[in-house]
């Protein structure tokens, strides 16, 4: 028997890249510490990753538990998931996310990018039915290292922005963005026939 299932942490990773889209966070990192020493912006690179990765373990480990005081079925939150993930999806199609001004008196590290331009609705609820489609214990084990690694990735990308600007250009970021757009697209409507189909096997 498997003690890790590959399959489950490629899938969850690769949804998480999309949602995330540690490319697009790029320059509104740099927007948002700019001006400020490399020292205070390597420092906020990880206190930015740190946010969003705790945030992100708290709904996946009590996640299902909020649901279940709320009377939410999974069906009900794979719809308005992937309604919301779409929704997430056409903006980074159409470039029209906004990129929150920045302010020298608040951390942003912590707010907004650690939350909620990170850990976001559309990343928590993939986190949720990731963690409760999981059933057995390789399948967990890859659904929390996926976790740990897309911030891992989060955070080298936050860290190295200024090189990897210096890369890829803005015209690489843009495309790559682009292209997470085209594939959370697919994710967010085939999350959402399988809240369609789970309603029709649960009331049909």
């Amino acid at each position: 028997m498997s003690l890790f299932d590959v399959t489950t942490f490629g899938s969850l990773f690769v949804t998480l890249f999309v949602i995330m889209d540690p490319p697009g966070t790029i320059p509104i990192f740099l927007a948002l510490t700019s001006g400020r020493a490399h020292r205070v912006q390597r420092r906020m690179a990880w206190q930015a990753a740190a946010v969003a990765l705790g945030v992100i373990t708290t709904f996946g480990l009590f996640g299902r538990r909020i649901l279940d005081y709320l009377h939410v079925s999974i069906p009900a939150l794979q719809v308005s998931g992937g309604v919301l993930l779409l929704l997430i999806a056409l903006d980074l199609l159409t470039g029209k996310i906004e990129e929150p001004t920045q302010t020298k008196d608040v951390n942003v590290a912590l707010v907004p990018l650690g939350t909620p331009l990170l850990a976001g609705p559309g990343a928590i609820v993939a986190v949720i039915l990731a963690v409760q489609g999981a059933d057995t214990g390789a399948k967990q084990l890859a659904a929390w290292c996926a976790i740990v690694a897309i911030h891992g990735v989060l955070w080298l990308t936050m860290r190295f922005s200024l090189l990897i600007i210096r890369v890829i250009k803005e015209g690489g970021v843009v495309l790559i963005t682009r292209l997470s757009g085209l594939l959370l697209s697919a994710i967010a409507v085939q999350l959402t026939a399988n809240g369609v189909f789970g309603f029709i096997d649960a009331y049909g």
